[in-house]
């Protein structure tokens, strides 16, 4: 086989895979967040959710990608394990439709008509506004491209003196023992993985079975061994994630494995009968003209069989496939509240931009509620008597702003990769919008901060301790400030458009009134030596910083309502 032939063989299935992702990528952008609307519309009822996971994997053209989606769903603590685990195994029906569309592509020569598809797509991709169905038309162009590139490579191959060889190779395999049957799915395995595209191992296979150097029998095997291995994929990304989300992804083996079990044992019958169903002879010449057509036809056919039989018989006992997960799968040691770990951003699990969005809010709610415990720790630490106990709370106030510090950037990091792709003006709005968020409530982490510093000047200076009319002002000013803390997280944990706004700017004007009647009286009380001019001062460092700390929620409330930032 000569070098030319390599890299043709190469490059075809490079284009193949570009455009499968182009395709894919583009079908995610155009439907956007109905994506998450019509996964969401699902219900517990395993049937719903198994229609769900097939018409949405069919729409986007990728079974990773609707898996992800569930895995981060999973994840963020959208869905539960049982709603996943029946939207995987719809996914794993609709995933055959790319087959079928391969087998199309084998059976009749589509690339005169690929050149139409670019000379389209480039005009719409100029068109700004029809630039997603340009990205369309490209990577449908560039699939059959592909497809019919590693046909022609796939003729040559036959045609070269290498040919007797490859077949050769093959025919060690042959004979239907046990054996060879796992030495093939452990090959479709490993080179799934490899590869990463399950879709470019199929269309290999095809290429292989179509020119007769690779029996349709050992065809079907290396497509068993792909469906397990295009779910190791999801399971690596899904490492970090949380215990459901890891268990939601290895319910995806899982799922797999016993259907490859079971179909081990049937494998002689059930190819027959694709065979009769399909109308194809396996004693049939690879020179006859249909042998092509029919023996794509066949590996499409076993492809949808084997995933619509599985599931079938599998999703009856979705409760028990969770039972043995969650068995395998245990728990991991809870990190410390005090370690800085992201809890839904995990790298890799999300592809699209609207997905990774909702991701974001979600990590964006726990900075924000995790900001309050801090707030809560900082009152504790305003009456706490106790030298010993006083340290302890102090350095724990420390350790927070070190993890408001962290999670800002990680958070601007990772929105930032997200706005590296092409995305729609409203999810831009959205990024714009988080990215002023965590910028905020990193401000008011560091006013916390501030605040638990001034109380520790107080408490190592040795003075005298405030008097009680200073501590109830200070209390009720730590409650405005809670009561305006409390606002703001009852808003990121819920939809806009059922919040009421004016409670936050009231607590807002609440705040700026009473520290201006404060900052009065103060100057009253040091005339009056009810306590001294520095003492005084300490006492509205406080005040004034739960004043800015105010101003602070106020503009995440502005962000996420999408409402323009007051002059100040």
């Amino acid at each position: 086989m000569s070098i030319w032939i390599i890299f043709k063989l190469i490059g075809s299935l490079a284009l193949l895979m570009y455009g499968m992702k182009a395709m894919s990528d583009s079908l995610q952008k155009m439907a956007g967040p109905q994506l998450r609307h019509v996964l969401g519309a699902m219900t517990t009822n395993r049937f719903t959710g198994l229609f769900t996971g097939m018409f949405v994997t069919a729409a986007v053209q990728s079974s990773t990608a609707t898996t992800l989606m569930m895995v981060s769903f999973v994840n963020a603590g959208l869905f539960t394990l049982i709603q996943a685990i029946a939207v995987i195994m719809g996914a794993h029906i609709g995933t055959t439709v790319t087959a079928w569309i391969m087998s199309l592509g084998f059976s009749f020569n589509i690339t005169p008509f690929v050149y139409f598809a670019f000379f389209f797509g480039i005009i719409l991709i100029y068109m700004k506004k029809y630039r997603i169905i340009g990205d369309f038309l490209f990577g449908v162009a560039f699939f059959f491209l592909g497809l019919g590139t590693l046909e022609m490579t796939g003729q040559e191959v036959m045609a070269s003196d290498t040919a007797g060889s490859i077949r050769a190779f093959f025919d060690t395999f042959s004979g239907g023992e046990i054996w060879n049957v796992l030495l093939l799915l452990v090959v479709g395995t490993v080179l799934t993985l490899g590869v990463q595209s399950s879709s470019a191992i199929i269309a290999i296979t095809m290429a292989l079975c179509s020119t007769g150097l690779m029996s349709v029998e050992q065809g079907v095997v290396l497509v068993l061994g792909v469906n397990i291995g295009t779910t190791i994929t999801t399971n690596i990304v899904a490492i970090k994630a949380n215990t459901q989300a890891r268990r939601a992804a290895f319910a995806h083996l899982a799922i797999n494995c016993i259907g490859v079990i079971w179909m081990i044992f049937l494998l002689k019958p059930f190819f027959n009968m694709i065979c009769q169903l399909v109308g194809f002879d396996p004693g049939m010449s690879p020179a006859d003209s249909a042998f092509p057509m029919k023996a794509t036809f066949v590996l499409a056919a076993f492809h949808s069989a084997f995933n619509i039989a599985n599931t079938l018989l599998l999703i009856w006992f979705i409760p028990q496939i969770e039972m043995l997960v969650s068995k395998i799968i245990k728990p991991k040691k809870q990190d410390d509240e005090e370690d800085f770990r992201l809890h839904f951003i995990t790298s890799g699990i999300m592809k699209t931009p609207e997905l990774s969005v909702l991701e974001a809010q979600k990590e964006i709610r726990s900075f924000s509620e995790r900001i309050q415990r801090m707030f809560g720790m900082v009152q504790t630490l305003l009456t706490e008597k106790n030298e010993q106990e006083f340290g302890k709370l102090f350095t724990r106030i420390e350790k927070y702003e070190d993890i408001s510090d962290n999670m800002e950037l990680e958070i601007a990091k990772y929105l930032d990769h997200v706005g590296d792709a092409h995305l729609s003006d409203d999810t831009k709005g959205k990024i714009r919008a988080m990215l002023r968020e965590i910028s905020e409530l990193e401000s008011i982490g560091d006013s916390c901060y501030n605040i638990a510093r001034t109380i520790n000047r107080k408490f190592t200076g040795k003075e005298d301790h405030f008097n009680e009319k200073q501590y109830e002002r200070i209390h009720q000013m730590f409650t405005l400030t809670d009561s305006a803390l409390t606002q703001m997280n009852v808003l990121m944990g819920g939809r806009k458009e059922a919040f009421d706004v004016n409670r936050s700017f009231n607590i807002e004007d609440e705040i700026n009134n009473y520290r201006n009647q404060l900052k009065k009286q103060n100057i009253i009380d040091v005339n009056n030596h009810e306590y001294t001019y520095a003492e005084g001062t300490i006492y509205m460092d406080i005040v004034n910083e739960c004043e800015k700390l105010g101003d602070y929620v106020v503009n995440v409330v502005e962000a996420r309502m999408g409402l323009r930032q007051k002059e100040s």
